[in-house]
């Protein structure tokens, strides 16, 4: 669950300190601290699920993954839902509605369903309507490690829809050298205890190489913390749960490509083989140190990014380049050193990385040895990256960019949603 965040002045600590070094003296002080807490606001489970609808628009405030369906893009809000963006004119895209859906973090889209996942639970929705869209499944408890991301409530039948931010600025008097229990509540409000933000007939949409779900024919596959789920989508509104494969610690994203899925962990690189749709097979495994890891593959190479300044507690910032010409014993060809990379995608030759708050950079990598910077776009920090059609469409930290790159020697901004801060 979301915990409260506790923050002192550089004046407050120093009157703690004087505290400390003069606890014998009589005298009494007033002092003044401000705390900050993040306030959870209920609503019961079906309110919640009255609510997944086409909703009025809102703004960009903390974005996450996105999806590529047709002329649309889906981009998630963390936590809150998706916004429905009209990409017809990649250079005017239009802000269409908003679907709310609290704890969602992924998508995947085949044909006019969109499955999101909904903390624990995962949701169909139909979107051959887009301004009006509906709920057709839900399936409790598919992702039990989403359960204390704000499912949880004292009251089950509740639903953690938002945090409020509260600021309180305290005033109170301590007496010098009276170390009772006030001083002791005083003293733990000084730590900052955390801030957790909040191919079958029907055509597949395209997500980033930071996803955890991934839809293949009839198959939606995706990855929680430690296992591979496999859901048949056959029939697409009526999503049914197949097997759990477990594949080992910290997995983080899932990139299919032709029978294969690849799939990224703290550890290093998983190659499934899911010729047997409803039964993949661990074809072979490559390691890596630690590091949090998106990856992407083509024909004969994966491309993998391992960072630093995350969860996975790394310090590594690099690009590997995997030879999978073998699957059963993909071998590292080259290592390029990075800023802080995270999503990346491919197009024929050339390679798009984000590398955090370096940038997007864009590279020829028609000979995987001595890949060639072609271009680097400065002053946006990058998270992950879709390319389509000559269109890199960029999730950065202040907003969504869209670039042309149909000409390499002339990239060209043609438009971007600002994020705004709330």
């Amino acid at each position: 669950m979301k915990k409260a965040v506790f923050k002192l002045s550089s004046i407050s600590i120093a009157l703690v300190t004087l505290l400390v070094l003069q606890g014998c003296i009589k005298d009494t002080i007033t002092t003044t601290y401000t705390y900050t807490m993040h306030i959870p606001v209920y609503k019961t489970k079906a309110q919640v699920r009255e609510n997944i609808k086409s909703n009025n628009t809102r703004s960009l405030e903390k974005t996450g993954k996105l999806y590529l369906y047709g002329s649309y893009i889906f981009l998630n809000e963390i936590d809150k839902g998706i916004h429905v963006i009209d990409n017809s004119n990649p250079a005017a895209p239009v802000n269409k509605a908003f679907i709310d859906i609290p704890g969602n973090r992924d998508i995947a889209v085949k044909g006019n369903i969109l499955y999101a996942d909904m903390y624990t639970d995962l949701v169909a929705i139909d979107i051959s309507n887009p301004n009006s869209v509906q709920v057709k499944k839900v399936i409790e408890n598919t992702f039990p490690h989403r359960y204390y991301d704000g499912w949880f409530a004292a009251d089950t039948s509740k639903v953690i829809v938002e945090w409020i931010k509260r600021d309180t600025t305290v005033t109170e008097a301590i007496h010098m050298g009276s170390w009772g229990r006030k001083d002791a509540m005083f003293l733990q409000a000084g730590g900052n205890t955390g801030n957790s933000a909040g191919g079958g007939a029907a055509p597949t949409g395209m997500g980033g190489s930071m996803a955890r779900f991934a839809i293949v024919d009839k198959t939606l596959y995706t990855v929680g913390t430690a296992e591979l789920k496999v859901f048949n989508i056959s029939t697409a509104t009526d999503p049914s749960f197949v097997v759990k494969k477990h594949i080992g610690m910290n997995i983080e994203t899932i990139f299919p490509f032709q029978n294969k899925l690849f799939i990224g962990s703290a550890t290093g690189m998983y190659i499934y083989d899911i010729s047997n749709a409803s039964n993949p097979i661990q074809q072979s495994q490559f390691n890596h140190v630690r590091s949090c890891d998106p990856v992407i593959a083509d024909q004969k190479y994966a491309y993998v990014t391992l960072r630093s300044g995350t969860q996975c507690l790394g310090f590594t910032n690099q690009l590997e380049v995997i030879d999978i010409t073998n699957l059963n014993s993909p071998q590292l060809v080259k290592i390029y050193s990075m800023t802080n990379p995270h999503g990346l995608s491919k197009d024929g030759s050339t390679l798009f990385i984000c590398d955090g708050r370096d940038g997007l950079k864009i590279y020829n990598a028609s000979n995987v040895n001595n890949l060639q910077l072609i271009h680097k776009i400065s002053g946006i920090e990058t998270y992950d990256v879709i390319t389509v059609n000559g269109v890199a469409m960029v999730v950065a930290k202040d907003g969504l960019y869209q670039y042309d790159y149909s000409q390499l020697n002339n990239i060209r901004l043609l438009s971007k949603i600002t994020i705004t801060k709330p």
